[in-house]
């Protein structure tokens, strides 16, 4: 009876050492919607990039100036001294307006009280964000973003619709410099 239990143990030993096999998936996606997503994505954003160049051609008074974000803007009012741009939690105030680029006003500098924003710690849209990058106390800047820049697919729920292009002059007030603890 040993001798049966060792040859069986050895033999359920022997067959249950096998490896495990790949499972195939049940229905296989070809990635069509996907790749009809990005063809629809850059129609629309050529489409919003020469809208805003359409912009820019009309009023060649204004310097535009292309930033490397995807992004045009110009100064309202520019500070030519060296002073401290917003960086990594620094306390940004702030003031804005929304516009469309045909120039409809969708919130006002009133609607949107003044902000503080704590730099890449709070939620803000991308556009917004990385143009305060730019910008020093006392300065005011109109930026020209396209839809993936602004509010994109989604707007901001409110006033702002799905893949709206924005263009917001906005002026910061004050930047205070982080604490290090």
């Amino acid at each position: 009876m040993n001798k049966s239990i060792i040859i069986l143990l050895i033999s359920f030993m022997a067959f249950s050492c096998k490896s495990p096999e790949a499972r195939l998936p049940k229905t296989v996606k070809s990635g069509s919607f996907i790749n009809a997503s990005v063809e629809r994505n850059i129609k629309l954003n050529k489409k919003e990039q020469q809208f805003i160049e359409g912009i820019i051609k009309d009023n060649p008074e204004i310097d535009y100036i292309a930033s490397e974000s995807g992004f045009w803007y110009y100064y309202n009012t520019k500070i030519e001294q060296d002073t401290i741009t917003p960086q990594f939690g620094d306390i940004v105030n702030f003031d804005y307006d929304v516009k469309d680029l045909n120039g409809s006003q969708i919130y006002s500098e009133e609607d949107i009280a003044p902000q503080d924003y704590a730099m890449d710690k709070e939620e803000l849209f991308t556009g917004l964000r990385e143009g305060l990058k730019l910008m020093k106390p006392g300065e005011t800047v109109t930026f020209l973003f396209p839809s993936q820049k602004a509010y994109g697919y989604y707007g901001d729920t409110n006033k702002i619709g799905v893949n709206t292009p924005l263009m917001c002059k906005v002026t910061v007030n004050t930047i205070t410099k982080k604490q290090n603890n």
